[in-house]
């Protein structure tokens, strides 16, 4: 949740602009507004958002939540894109809605009070529609007859304290797949695991949980780490989203310290794909459990034979990638080594 407020004078006139045109109730036609601060606050300025939270405490503000991460739907269907709001007063409060698509800035779109507005295409049709419910306290945009240039990040919103503010949601991107585009039928995301080896645990007395992700689409994807029986999320690391063929892969790890090793951890994943829409956990053995199993004076339990076994597949793994960066970096040198004798020769020849 993002929230601004309004520290920088030339955002005044801006909301007067925004306030006048809302108090305009009897037009349902909302024309796209530009505001002048967009383009920071979409462009992530690091110093627009120091501005953002030290100028507004945000506790007693409420919060909105847009619970979809991304929506996929092809050309010439519709979509809805949901967003609940914890506010007081919800049934008086405008809610907008704002989008921003790639390389620009945010873009306001329309707000709804009580009653649906929306924006016409070619003057007859709907192209979008913003409604509320309050027994819900939800807001839903609207989008018709997708096209290719209606793909972007949708945001709701709302002005706290007369408009001197706003709060944002996180957002939820929409991706508008050509009708002719086939994709398989489970594209959720497929988790392999790669439990610490031994050697690390004994020599760094810390142990690293790799979350391997492959063949999901789309590519927004939502990756973080929990102990079992815990709510707080863990700092963890994570590599870009990597594309493979029409579809995408994900690394994602967490380092474990001595005292949790004796913990179960668990890899959560949020994907719009996800069987059944619940969020997978993929569970996590503990560290030391592993490494203890492996010593030579210990009693292999039935139970221990799962993590024995994916550790010495994590291990073999392991080497298995190290060898195949050698043979690469070898075949890379003989390349070059030919590519570099092909032009000196070819040089040769252009002076004789």
């Amino acid at each position: 949740m993002l929230i601004w407020p309004a520290c920088v004078g030339q955002e005044t006139q801006s909301h007067s602009e925004l306030q006048q045109t809302m108090k305009n109730s009897g037009s349902q036609v909302r024309l796209p507004l530009h505001l002048p601060w967009e383009a920071g606050l979409a462009d992530g300025n690091p110093f627009l958002k120091v501005v953002v939270f030290s100028c507004l405490l945000t506790f007693g503000l409420g919060k909105l939540e847009q619970p979809e991460i991304s929506i996929s739907r092809t050309t010439d269907e519709s979509v809805q894109i949901s967003c609940k709001a914890s506010i007081n007063s919800f049934k008086s409060v405008a809610i907008h809605w704002y989008r921003q698509k790639p390389n620009q800035g945010l873009e306001f779109l329309l707000y709804v009070i009580a009653t649906p507005t929306h924006i016409l295409l070619n003057e007859k049709h709907k192209k979008m529609e913003a409604s509320k419910n309050s027994s819900a306290s939800t807001s839903t945009l609207t989008i018709y007859s997708l096209e290719e240039d209606d793909e972007a990040i949708y945001y709701c919103s709302y002005g706290y304290s007369s408009g001197w503010s706003k709060i944002f949601a996180e957002g939820t991107k929409l991706i508008v797949i050509p009708s002719d585009k086939n994709l398989d039928a489970d594209i959720s995301p497929k988790p392999t695991i790669f439990l610490p080896s031994v050697a690390e645990t004994n020599l760094h007395k810390a142990g690293t949980y790799l979350c391997l992700l492959e063949k999901f689409f789309p590519d927004i994807i939502r990756v973080y780490w929990k102990e079992k029986d815990g709510d707080k999320i863990l700092e963890s690391q994570e590599g870009n989203t990597l594309k493979t063929n029409d579809t995408y892969m994900k690394f994602s790890w967490l380092t474990v310290t001595e005292k949790s090793m004796y913990k179960e951890h668990r890899c959560i994943v949020k994907h719009e794909n996800n069987k059944k829409g619940v969020d997978q956990e993929i569970s996590f053995p503990p560290i030391k459990k592993v490494a203890v199993s492996t010593e030579p004076t210990t009693c292999w339990h039935e139970n221990d034979v799962p993590a024995l076994q994916l550790q010495f597949t994590s291990t073999s793994a392991y080497y298995t990638y190290l060898l195949l960066l050698l043979k690469s970096v070898i075949y890379l040198a003989m390349v070059s080594f030919f590519l570099f004798r092909r032009a000196a020769l070819c040089g040769n020849k252009k002076r004789s």
